[in-house]
C-alpha cells in the first residue's frame, strides 16, 4: 500500500503567551511610578517658579504702588517702568557696582578655590578635616557671617584696623563701611570669603577625576609643574569651570543679603547693586513696578548665563569628548 504525502497546510493555532497581560500591567505601573516621582517637580516649577515670574513681569508693566496693594488693580503703562529705570542715574552706578562685584568675586573665588583644591589634592595630613573646616563660611547663615565681618571692619574695636595699625600700614583707622571708596571693597571681600569653599569643593572633585597616568606621561615627556597644570589640569577641569562660572554669575547677580545687612547699599550709593536697588525701589519707595522691572533685568542676566552654558558649553564638551 502506497501512502501519498498530504498537501494540506498544517493548521496553526494561536497560543496566548502567558504573562503578556501581566507584563503590560507592570510597564504601566512603572510609568505611573515615574510620573509620581516627577509630580513634585511638575508642581513646583509652575507654582513656585513660573507664577512668580509671570506676576513679576505683569507688575513691571503696571504703575503698581502701595495704594494698589489694597485695591488690587493697577494701571497698565507698558514699558513706562523700563524708561523710568533706564533714565534713573542710579541704574548706571548700580550696574557698574554689580559688574565690579561680579568679576572680582568670581576671579578671586576661582583662583583661591583652585589653590586650596590643589593643596588638598596632594598628600595632606587630615585633608578631610581641613575640607570640612573650610566649608564653614559657605555653611554659616549670612546673618552670622556678615555680623562677624561687620565687627571686624569696625573703626573702634575692629580686629582688621587693629592689625593694620600695629603693623604701621595705616596711621588712622580707615572707615571700611563709611568710606565710599572702601565700602564696596569690604563687601567684595566678604563675598569672596563666602564663595571660596564652593569653588574649592567643585574643583577638588574635578581634580580627583583626572587620571594620575596623564601626569606621569607628561612628566616623562619633560613637562614641569606649570606645564602639567596648564596642559593637563586646566583643560580637563574645563567642564567644572564652566559650571562654576555659570552658577557664580547667577548667584552673584542675585546677591542681596550680604550687602543689605552690611551697608544697605550705602554710604550713598557706593555699594548699591541691582538687587539692593530693586529692593529699595519696591520696599522703601514702594514703587513695585520699577522694582519688578529691575528684578527682570537681573533675571535676564542670569537667564543668559544659563542659556550660554546650555547652548555652547555642553556642545563644546560633546565635541571634545570631555
Amino acid at each position: 500500500m502506497i501512502i501519498e504525502p498530504s498537501t494540506a497546510a498544517p493548521s496553526v493555532q494561536l497560543v496566548r503567551v502567558p504573562g503578556r497581560r501581566r507584563a503590560g500591567a507592570y510597564h504601566r505601573r512603572r510609568r505611573w511610578v515615574k510620573l509620581a516621582f516627577l509630580a513634585p517637580v511638575l508642581l513646583y516649577l509652575p507654582l513656585l517658579f513660573g507664577y512668580p515670574l509671570y506676576y513679576t513681569a505683569r507688575v513691571s508693566l503696571e504703575n503698581f504702588t502701595i495704594s494698589n496693594v489694597v485695591s488690587g488693580g493697577a494701571k497698565f503703562i507698558g514699558l513706562g517702568n523700563l524708561r523710568a529705570v533706564v533714565s534713573d542715574p542710579t541704574l548706571a552706578a548700580a550696574a557698574e557696582h554689580t559688574a565690579v562685584f561680579l568679576v572680582v568675586s568670581l576671579v578671586a573665588q576661582y583662583v583661591l578655590g583652585m589653590g586650596l583644591a590643589l593643596f588638598l589634592n596632594g598628600r595632606v595630613y587630615l585633608s578631610g578635616v581641613l575640607r570640612a573646616l573650610l566649608l564653614l563660611p559657605w555653611l554659616l547663615p549670612s546673618v552670622v557671617s556678615v555680623t562677624s565681618w561687620e565687627w571686624m571692619f569696625s573703626q573702634t574695636n575692629g580686629i582688621i584696623d587693629s592689625l593694620l595699625l600695629r603693623a604701621h600700614i595705616v596711621s588712622s583707622p580707615p572707615g571700611w563701611l563709611s568710606d565710599p571708596n572702601l565700602a564696596l571693597v569690604a563687601v567684595i571681600v566678604i563675598n569672596i570669603w563666602v564663595g571660596i569653599p564652593f569653588n574649592m569643593v567643585f574643583l577638588h572633585s574635578g581634580l580627583q577625576g583626572i587620571p594620575a597616568t596623564l601626569y606621569e606621561a607628561a612628566e616623562l615627556d619633560g613637562a614641569g609643574r606649570w606645564a602639567r597644570f596648564r596642559h593637563v589640569t586646566l583643560p580637563l577641569l574645563l567642564p567644572v569651570t564652566r559650571i562654576l562660572v555659570m552658577l557664580g554669575v547667577i548667584y552673584t547677580l542675585k546677591q542681596f543679603d550680604i550687602v543689605y545687612i552690611l551697608t544697605g547699599g550705602g554710604p550713598g550709593t557706593a555699594t548699591q547693586l541691582l538687587s539692593t536697588w530693586a529692593y529699595s525701589l519696591s520696599f522703601t519707595n514702594f514703587n513695585f513696578g520699577q522694582g519688578a522691572m529691575v528684578g527682570n533685568l537681573i533675571f535676564v542676566g542670569a537667564f543668559l548665563a544659563g542659556l550660554y552654558y546650555v547652548l555652547f558649553g555642553t556642545r563644546r564638551e560633546r565635541r571634545s569628548g570631555v
